[in-house]
């Protein structure tokens, strides 16, 4: 069947048969959750990663007429799984020539019916899909092999964002600032590369992991990112993404304890998501910090944050770009206030994050801190620079700030054509909603 840029739950041909709405949304809620773990653990059954993602849409197409017939079974993931390896098999029984691998692959469903059809597929809660609590984890194994240094790294960040974080084309693309096709060019050919190099889909030996660890936490960064601020839609987080990002980066850390930008990623992570609770309200409306009810806040994830923080300084010599953001993070999870921030520690933080991994983003988030220390019109010194580098043109980031910061200094004109400039350059709904009550307050 035909691959979509993004494994999407239909409702069949018209002529199909018929899908009741309850099995079509259990089936996207699985999907939505699950789709990770399905096809890193597909992938790792098949070896082909677009074998796993053929088969996993077949069995989805099959769950939706199965369930709408007999109901949703007790075990979801591992329906989907065994059906998806059906339809594996009989791929393989197409090919002649792999034998071996269509042995190995029967071997666990030996005892059942090997024909086609969802309706056999059978349940086994003695032999789950996953294992959340496993090192060698399938998604994991899948960030890893995705990270394999034959894959240009552009296309390994652009292939893990697609197959572990469910991200489309356009997501990932406006990520990057670059063009959707170029997105789809990458990932089609980083899967071509991985099966031409007939990588081994599962964790590398431990000699091997550390040159791809780079590539592996700038893939799980990018991940988080999208899960705490999404680029469009109708929602500000999306926290099934974020906290995906979360388990792999815990994950991470217990299998490398002794890296500290790992611990460093990690703390990045729980801090910043420990504000997740308070950073929307009850219509999902985006609730900016100053105005957030701390209280609120995951005190728990705070914690690990802090200590995950510690055992980077611990480890290292100097905190590395992800500690330096973790130290960010904590200097607001433990500030009583927006006020009570301590800013000047924000400012010197930011400086440093600049000089070990410059980029126009780290330079705007220092004018943000600098305002807050110093004063708005030293700040609009370091947006207007940048604006005129074009460094930042097409996001909605850098008018948002000058925004603010003309607002602040009482050029209310300017400020309002600001902020009319980044909520027509905002493709994030809620964003653009609180970009465009700012404006319209400013008459």
């Amino acid at each position: 069947m035909a691959r979509a840029d993004r494994p999407a739950v239909t409702s069949g041909a018209a002529d199909g048969p018929p899908v009741a709405e309850p099995a079509r949304r259990a089936v996207e809620a699985v999907w939505r959750i699950e789709s990770a773990r399905i096809v890193g653990a597909l992938a790792r059954y098949t070896g082909d990663f677009a074998l796993a993602e053929d088969v996993a849409q077949e069995a989805l197409a099959e769950a939706l007429v199965a369930w709408s017939r007999d109901g949703e079974p007790a075990s979801p993931v591992g329906w989907l799984l065994a059906t998806a390896r059906r339809r594996a098999i009989d791929a393989f029984r197409r090919k002649a020539a792999l034998d071996e691998r269509y042995a190995v692959l029967a071997g666990p469903l030996a005892d059942g019916d090997l024909s086609s059809g969802a309706a056999a597929a059978p349940e086994r809660p003695d032999d789950p899909p996953y294992d959340p609590d496993r090192v060698d984890d399938d998604v994991l194994a899948l960030v890893f092999t995705a990270c394999h240094p034959v894959v240009p790294a552009e296309a390994r960040v652009a292939l893990t964002l697609r197959v572990v974080g469910g991200l489309s084309s356009e997501e990932i693309a406006r990520a990057f600032l670059v063009p959707t096709p170029t997105v789809q060019a990458r990932i089609t050919r980083a899967k071509k590369t991985i099966a031409a190099a007939r990588v081994p889909f599962e964790l590398p030996p431990p000699e091997d992991r550390r040159a791809r660890l780079g590539a592996v936490l700038s893939v799980l960064y990018v991940i988080f990112t999208e899960g705490s601020t999404a680029t469009a839609g109708d929602d500000l987080l999306r926290p099934d993404l974020a906290y995906e990002a979360v388990r792999l980066a815990r994950t991470l850390a217990a299998l490398l304890p002794a890296e500290p930008e790992v611990h460093g990623q990690l703390a990045l992570f729980e801090l910043t998501a420990a504000r997740f609770p308070a950073r929307t309200g009850p219509d999902g409306e985006p609730v900016l910090l100053e105005d957030q009810d701390r209280r609120r806040w995951d005190r728990s994830a705070t914690r690990r944050g802090l200590a995950a923080l510690g055992r980077a300084a611990t480890l290292g010599r100097g905190l590395g770009p992800y500690g330096l953001q973790a130290a960010i993070a904590a200097c607001h999870a433990t500030a009583p206030s927006v006020r009570e921030t301590d800013w000047d520690r924000v400012v010197l933080l930011y400086e440093a994050l600049g000089r070990v991994a410059p980029s126009p983003v780290v330079d705007l988030n220092r004018a943000v801190a600098v305002a807050m220390a110093d004063g708005p019109g030293e700040a609009l010194t370091v947006v207007d620079d940048l604006a005129a580098s074009g460094r930042l043109s097409g996001s909605h980031l850098l008018p948002t700030v000058r925004g603010e910061l003309l607002t602040r200094l009482g050029r209310t004109a300017e400020a309002r054509a600001e902020l009319e400039l980044a909520a027509r350059l905002c493709r994030n709904t809620r964003e653009r909603s609180v970009l465009l009550r700012k404006a319209a307050a400013l008459g």
